[in-house]
């Protein structure tokens, strides 16, 4: 058994607490009575993974065993989550491939030869031939890339299926290929429990003409928690959408689960409570601080994104989606979930160098916003770890960098849009259209690796609640244009940060550190 979840008031005997700030790291010291909120211990893994793969498949919840559903002659399409999760990407074999060669094998035993492969990158970049390789192996990339294996394309008019429109008027518009299969088999990873579910098609394998109905800035600000579905807007319009969906199409899920182990060897002292650190963890951070702070920009960025976590799977579990969701949940809170009493004025973390939309890339200072606001602020279940008027303080240093192929429309959004307002209402009435159908925008998603026009659009909408909901954003190390640009102040030192918040939460706030690596989801009571 793993240890349950940590809340540590710091006192005098407190040592300093790890905290991420982009591609580094630091040893900070809070103030006294802040809470450090730890998640549970990684959770043991399956022992034989290739058993549970097997036995979820023959004996899945809600539907027939899979060799049940395949016959010859049938159009089997398998869909597999993109490199966006989880995160670090995890050490081959990725569960992914481990899956989809038993479903692949169970076809073959069936004389079933129209099988293609689809990456549900919905809005988000193409995926190279090198990365979609490392998530479904080299077997599965020599048989089927590239005539049927291939990222989604949802500007691609002759491969995109309207299915109809749910009570609320939402056009449900996915793949072709997946629509007019007999059966569609959904491979995913679940990191966070705002993933996975009625999501994963509705979302993976759609067009913008889809997303926009969730992917607003009214739905999203009605999100009060998007780590708790039961209160989400989002969540109930991608059920509304599931639910449409399956009179059309039969979808087979598999969802998987890991522990918490976000880091190898090296950087094994990232996982651990720091009061528990061995001399040789000391000795490692110092090194690898040492190391990090003295490495030219690009390498030091090379190494972070070669980090490959070795995670090990927690969890399988196959069948009718509305039926495999509530396990996959489940492991999620076992692993993350950690109890907490009462909000705070004052919340803090450190950004890592990773997000779901700059792997192999840059983060942006839009994607900061969005990471910070829109992920770890939500980052609860219940209520948000702090209190309503009060404030957040983010670590990260906020570069104004951009990945010039990845992120072409977040540069426009950077220079142009933001220059004028940062009020998500105005942007999404006077920008969004703009950029979602922009030629050049369709162009380079299509044919390059860019992530669509009108995902920056999305990343800021995320911070919707935090903005509503919070008082000030502060961010110590941040670039001050970048800062200011986005909306949020600036600060040098965590003792900067606090005095400019004095203003909004006084002079003696109570604090609460989300601590993070591993992820942590606060259960507030």
């Amino acid at each position: 058994m793993s240890r349950p979840g940590l809340v540590l008031e710091v006192d005098e005997r407190t040592p300093p607490v790890l905290v991420h700030e982009g591609e580094g790291f630091r040893l900070e010291r809070f103030p006294l009575g802040t809470r450090v909120v730890y998640p549970p211990d990684p959770l043991p893994g399956i022992r034989d993974v290739e058993a549970a793969i097997r036995d979820a498949l023959l004996n899945p919840l809600g539907s027939e065993p899979l060799p049940e559903l395949l016959y010859p002659g049938m159009r089997l399409t398998i869909v597999f989550d993109d490199l966006s999760i989880p995160l670090p990407p995890m050490q081959a074999p990725d569960i992914r491939q481990r899956i989809i060669e038993q479903v692949l094998e169970m076809a073959a035993a069936k004389g079933i030869d129209d099988v293609e492969l689809i990456a549900a990158n919905s809005l988000h970049r193409r995926m190279t031939a090198a990365e979609i390789k490392h998530i479904v192996g080299e077997r599965v990339f020599a048989s089927f890339w590239p005539e049927r294996l291939r990222n989604h394309d949802a500007e691609d008019p002759d491969d995109m299926m309207l299915l109809g429109r749910t009570k609320h008027g939402e056009h449900v518009e996915i793949n072709r290929r997946a629509a007019e299969s007999d059966l569609l088999v959904y491979v995913n990873v679940n990191l966070v429990a705002m993933s996975g579910g009625s999501k994963s098609v509705a979302v993976g394998l759609a067009s913008y003409r889809s997303l926009r109905h969730h992917h607003n800035v009214d739905t999203l600000r009605h999100s009060r928690s998007f780590n708790d579905p039961e209160h989400s807007a989002m969540h109930h319009s991608y059920d509304r959408m599931h639910e449409l969906l399956i009179k059309h199409v039969r979808v087979f899920t598999i969802e998987t689960t890991m522990n918490n182990e976000t880091f190898p060897a090296q950087f094994s002292f990232l996982n651990k409570r720091e009061w528990e650190w061995s001399l040789r963890d000391q000795g490692a951070f110092l090194a690898a601080k040492g190391a990090n702070e003295l490495a030219p920009a690009k390498v030091r960025r090379r190494i972070w994104q070669g980090v490959r976590a070795p995670y090990r799977p927690t969890g399988v579990h196959a069948g009718a989606t509305t039926e495999v969701h509530p396990h996959t949940l489940a492991n999620i809170h076992r692993q993350q979930l950690t109890e907490v009493h009462g909000q705070s004025d004052v919340l803090l973390f450190g950004l890592p160098y990773i997000c779901p939309y700059n792997v192999n890339s840059v983060m942006n200072p839009i994607l900061v916003f969005s990471l910070g606001l829109g992920y770890y602020f939500n980052m609860y279940r219940g209520a948000p770890l702090v209190r309503e008027g009060g404030v957040l303080i983010m670590y990260h240093p906020m570069p104004v960098e951009f990945h010039p192929v990845h992120h072409p429309s977040y540069i426009d959004f950077y220079e142009e849009v933001l220059a004028q307002t940062t009020d998500q209402a105005t942007i999404e009435s006077k920008f969004e259209e703009q950029y979602a159908t922009d030629p050049w925008y369709i162009h380079l998603y299509r044919s390059s690796h860019a992530y669509h026009g009108v995902h920056p659009f999305y990343m800021w909408y995320w911070g919707a609640h935090a903005m509503e909901h919070l008082g000030d954003v502060i961010c110590v190390g941040a670039n001050r244009r970048a800062a200011a640009r986005l909306g949020m102040r600036a600060a040098s030192t965590l003792a900067d940060a606090l005095e400019m918040a004095s203003d909004t939460v006084g002079h003696s706030p109570s604090i609460s550190y989300l601590h993070s690596p591993p992820l942590t989801l606060a259960d507030v009571r």
